[in-house]
Parts: structure tokens; C-alpha cells; sequence
């Protein structure tokens, strides 16, 4: 394996396409790998999630990062009771004249990156382009990002300012949780 050392000024993001044919990817997960090189352009074509690569303008032949994003809410089954709901809604601010039931969010299906880019803080850059990506052109009224994030990778997601979704949350692989938005512009 070939470490690449990552130059932050040439790093670009650009939306995949069907025109987009990469022709390796290796993050070490064999799923997150087969996602980009073979069915995120599906995805996108049926309108189920959109992908961008995190590429180097100098080579743009493999990326170095890629993300996921798709529609969510943060509603009140996320939670295990509806008082846990309530003080959710309390904690964030809300006005009490909008006791909705959910709230918008934007859902990261997947962030990935590549083995010879790692311990870079890659992941912490692709992630706060993703935050920009909603709160400099927040087109449709989004105020959290949500993740299903791996065991392994919940440290890494509160290190980003993500919180545990449900301190009850049992799920053997995942875990819930959530950015405020709001955290950027307040």
C-alpha cells in the first residue's frame, strides 16, 4: 500500500455521475468499496441518495473520500419515549408553537476513505464540507445531519460535534446520531 500524502488546496469535491468511472477505491470495507465503484450512479439515477468524491485536481483518477447523503427526519420514534422526544425538542430550541413530530435532517448513507489517504483528517474535512453544504445553501430547510455510524467509528463522529441520538440505543453494529446545524450559526 502506497501512502499519498493529501495536499488540502488540490482537493476538490465533485458529484458523481455515470461518467464518473473509478477504477479502484480501498477504505478496507468491501461494501463502502463495491458502493462507489459500482452502484452509487444507480442510486442517484433512481433518486435514492446522492454521492460526491473527494478527489485530488492532480489525479483524478482515484478518489480519496467519498460520502453518501439521502432525505431523513428526526422523529419522534428515533426516540424511546416520547418524554425523551420532548426533551430533545427542549434542548434544541424549538418554539413551542412548532411541536411537529419530525424534524428535517439530511441522512450521511456513507463516508468512506481510501487506506492510502487515512490519519490525514480526511474524514473531519469531508465532514465539514457536508455541514457547508447545508448551512451556506440550506436550499430546502434542513437543520440536522444523521448517521448511522459504525461501533468502531462513534468516537470519530463525536470528535465532529455528532451526538448519541438515544443514550438507550442497543443496535449491535450502529449507532443513531446527529449534528445541529444550528451549532454552526448560533
Amino acid at each position: 500500500m502506497v501512502r499519498q500524502r493529501v495536499n488540502k488546496s488540490s482537493l476538490d469535491f465533485i458529484r458523481l455521475q455515470s461518467s464518473n468511472k473509478f477504477k479502484s477505491f480501498d477504505c478496507g470495507d468491501a461494501d463502502l468499496n463495491d458502493f462507489i465503484l459500482n452502484r452509487a450512479t444507480l442510486f442517484d439515477k433512481h433518486m435514492l441518495a446522492v454521492s460526491y468524491a473527494c478527489i485530488d485536481i492532480n489525479d483524478t483518477s482515484r478518489p480519496l473520500a467519498y460520502f453518501s447523503l439521502a432525505n431523513d427526519k428526526i422523529a419522534t420514534s428515533d426516540f424511546a419515549s416520547m418524554t425523551e422526544f420532548n426533551r430533545f425538542r427542549r434542548k434544541q430550541g424549538f418554539p413551542n408553537e412548532k411541536r411537529l413530530k419530525s424534524y428535517p435532517a439530511v441522512k450521511l448513507c456513507r463516508l468512506a476513505v481510501d487506506i492510502c489517504a487515512k490519519n490525514q483528517k480526511l474524514g473531519t474535512q469531508v465532514l465539514n464540507y457536508i455541514k457547508s453544504m447545508f448551512v451556506i445553501h440550506n436550499k430546502t430547510g434542513c437543520r440536522f445531519i444523521t448517521v448511522d455510524a459504525y461501533l468502531a467509528a462513534v468516537p470519530f463522529y463525536e470528535k465532529n460535534g455528532f451526538r448519541m441520538m438515544n443514550l438507550e440505543d442497543n443496535d449491535p453494529h450502529t449507532r443513531l446520531m446527529y449534528f445541529d446545524l444550528m451549532d454552526l450559526v448560533a
